[in-house]
């Protein structure tokens, strides 16, 4: 961090600036991709630092703000603020900005004015690199994926390319709303028809595997994480919501990735299946490197963050997978959650930033967004209940071992820092 001055610079904002900067902090936080419990709670220890009574309700899709001034009596100084988001996306750059201005101007070596100024540089457009830079994530995040499960160099090449185009698609689609919302959709059709064409015309794959890995971005295997998060929090509509908005997006994953399936067998191809995952140990070593750099790229960090992120995302992973072949799957992943929620929270003690640098990527791999698509898709192609329930406890046994995790994390090291 840059040095700040030593002699805090006392802000003389009125009230009515205060709760605008606090009320613009919760927006960001909410776009940055914070969950509910994390952002009432830094909204509220920020509004106390700057002498406001805040009493803040956070859903996926928005923010109510309810204020008074303290040194005023009861009810006289009442404000709500409602405020209709979008759902957040992760940007660990912009999260640790964001937190970094917060404290400067609770400490009080910004004004208020200042504040503001910095928060909205946040809002310049990125650099037409950075849009190549997240282009290549996608399609290295699902070849490093696909490396991980060891699967042919075919499939690994089917997904790299299938990656890279939904990046593509990604990228045409976001700022335009009318297209955005089939995206998804999109994007699994997409998946489905490139690798389908490719299953009947060059060589067999492993189908639903490498149509999965292609799609690994777009997977809700961390909003499904959130939710039961934040409903083992106590927030019951948060959860709800977010909960209903993964499902959704499995579904219209699944339903792209159909379509795909049925026009191409009205084409009159059939594709060529195999299980076959041949690869030996460098592959999935060097795998996991190109994963945690692609993830890295995808969270938006800072260059300067890319060890942190990536020795957490590789950490992960490694804790899960050895832990997971001594003693199961589930402990793994529970000793993986909860290895990296307390990191994050040392990481937010000791370096004064937020643990999601830590914490984020440190459990990417781990959530279940995978395991989710394939159970329905299971479940829609063979019709077969048995398989699709079976998949969907797997999910569940995921979900529940993530969450305990996260939860024992944050007792074994408490967090300084609510980001």
């Amino acid at each position: 961090m840059a040095a700040m001055s030593t002699v805090p610079v006392r802000p003389q904002a009125s009230y009515a600036q205060r709760i605008a900067f606090v009320a613009e902090m919760a927006a960001r936080l909410h776009r940055y991709g914070t969950t509910a419990q994390r952002l009432e709670a830094a909204i509220s220890a920020l509004s106390q630092r700057l002498d406001l009574e805040c009493e803040p309700w956070s859903n996926p899709t928005g923010l109510i703000l309810s204020f008074s001034d303290p040194g005023k009596p009861p009810g006289s100084t009442d404000t709500t603020r409602v405020i209709r988001l979008p759902p957040g996306e992760n940007d660990l750059h912009k999260l640790g900005e964001a937190d970094r201005i917060a404290e400067a101007v609770a400490n009080g070596h910004m004004t208020i004015a200042q504040g503001h100024t910095a928060l909205r540089t946040l809002d310049r457009p990125p650099w037409p690199w950075m849009r190549v830079m997240q282009v290549l994530a996608f399609g290295l995040a699902a070849a490093g994926v696909a490396g991980l499960w060891r699967l042919p160099w075919l499939d690994i090449a089917t997904a790299a390319f299938t990656g890279l185009l939904i990046g593509l698609l990604d990228q045409y689609t976001s700022p335009r709303p009318a297209l955005k919302e089939a995206g998804d959709a999109l994007a699994a059709l997409t998946a489905g028809a490139v690798v389908s064409l490719v299953a009947a015309t060059v060589g067999p794959l492993n189908l639903n595997t490498v149509v999965i890995a292609s799609l690994v971005v777009l997977l809700p295997g961390m909003a499904l994480t959130n939710a039961m998060n934040e409903l083992a929090s106590q927030h019951w509509v948060s959860g709800t919501v977010r909960f209903a908005g993964a499902l959704t997006t499995v579904m219209k994953l699944t339903v792209g990735a159909m379509i795909a399936v049925t026009l191409i067998d009205l084409l009159g191809l059939e594709p060529a299946v195999r299980a076959s995952r041949p690869q030996p140990d460098w592959v999935e070593w060097g795998s996991m490197g190109v994963a945690a750099f692609a993830f890295a790229v995808l969270f938006k960090a800072r260059r300067r963050d890319y060890p942190w992120v990536m020795g957490a995302a590789i950490c992960g992973y490694l804790i899960s997978r050895y832990a997971g072949h001594a003693w199961g799957s589930p402990a793994g992943i529970f000793l993986s959650a909860l290895a990296l929620t307390a990191g994050g929270n040392a990481f937010g003690r000791w370096m004064q930033r937020p643990g999601a640098l830590i914490r984020l990527p440190g459990i990417i791999m781990l959530v279940p967004g995978s395991a989710s698509l394939r159970g329905l898709l299971t479940l829609v192609q063979q019709q077969d209940m048995d398989a699709g329930q079976s998949a969907m406890l797997g999910v569940l046994n995921i979900v529940m071992a993530l969450v305990a995790g996260l939860l024992f994390g944050n007792l074994l090291i408490p967090a300084r820092k609510n980001l």
